[in-house]
């Protein structure tokens, strides 16, 4: 009897031992302590807050070194603060008829300024939109357009005191007349420049006049009209101060007039810094406006 040779049977699944492999836990980012997010916080307000103060502190100083010479026509800023520390730390008195504090002359000039910007806002995105959209009403306005916005504003205003016989009228149609120009320029600008696609898209699924506005045109062109705005309310501004010289009455254009009458010079001086604060403030309230409305797709 031959012995068969004895197989080995293979091994099993059970039998098979499988070598685990163990990977590397990711590493995890821990989050910085609040002393540390803070100290975050003040280096980066430090990085924006110093080249501007330390760019003022290097103007101030030369002003000072300058206008300290014997001879000099214009005071220095630490004989302008001595001299005018009244108007600074009490803006708000009020004696009777013009003699008001600074905070009522900006308020009267910002009132002017409101009205006359928001009716230039108005309508100048109307006229900009129509003539961005047609060709025919650009040809017939253009030009038109073109002549009137290179008349300097105060050359509107002895026009503008004939027809409204007041003040403050003719003040505020001035600051439209001022305003409406870039805005409806770069409102223009802004729709004809709105892409083929967008306006293929819409007549494919058929949007309506008003839905084809507020989803294709008025998101795709808000960046230009608020370029616009910001030029038109820098720009109103500006005219609102020199109409108020002609004009008088209660403003903060006819305060640097009337300092300049009684030989204040410090007066002047200080109404100026009040104006190009104001200005500097109108001009960021008008662009965080612009990122809001357009989601940050604004210019700066």
């Amino acid at each position: 009897m031959v012995a068969l040779a004895k197989r080995e049977a293979p091994p099993t699944p059970a039998a098979v031992v499988a070598e685990v492999v163990t990977l590397p836990m990711p590493a995890t980012r821990r989050r910085p302590g609040t002393a540390a997010r803070l100290v975050g916080y003040g280096r980066a307000g430090a990085e924006r807050a110093l080249p501007p103060v330390l760019c003022l502190a290097i103007l101030i100083g030369a002003w000072e070194l300058l206008c300290s010479q014997p001879g000099s026509s214009l005071p220095p800023p630490s004989l302008v603060v001595a001299k005018t520390w009244e108007l600074i730390t009490d803006p708000f008195f009020d004696r009777g008829g013009l003699e008001k504090g600074l905070f009522w002359h900006l308020i009267a000039s910002l009132q002017r300024v409101g009205i006359g910007f928001t009716m230039a806002a108005a309508a100048g995105i109307a006229l900009g939109v129509l003539i961005g959209q047609s060709t025919i009403a650009m040809r017939g306005l253009d030009p038109l357009f073109q002549v009137l916005r290179t008349i300097p504003p105060l050359a509107w205003l002895p026009l503008s005191l004939a027809a409204f016989r007041d003040k403050d009228p003719s003040a505020i149609f001035v600051i439209f007349i001022t305003a409406i120009w870039p805005i409806i320029i770069n409102t223009a600008v802004g729709i004809r420049n709105i892409p083929a696609d967008y306006r293929n898209v819409a007549r494919v699924i058929r949007l309506s006049p008003v839905e084809y506005f507020l989803k294709i045109m008025l998101p795709a062109s808000v960046p230009y009209m608020f370029t616009g705005l910001k030029i038109g309310v820098g720009l109103s501004w500006l005219a609102i101060v020199a109409a108020e010289m002609l004009i008088g009455g209660v403003g903060i254009g006819f305060f640097i007039w009337d300092a300049w009458n009684s030989s204040l010079i410090p007066d002047i001086i200080i109404a100026l810094i009040y104006v190009g604060i104001v200005g500097f403030f109108l001009d960021r309230a008008i662009t965080l406006l612009g990122r809001f409305i357009s989601h940050g797709t604004s210019a700066n």
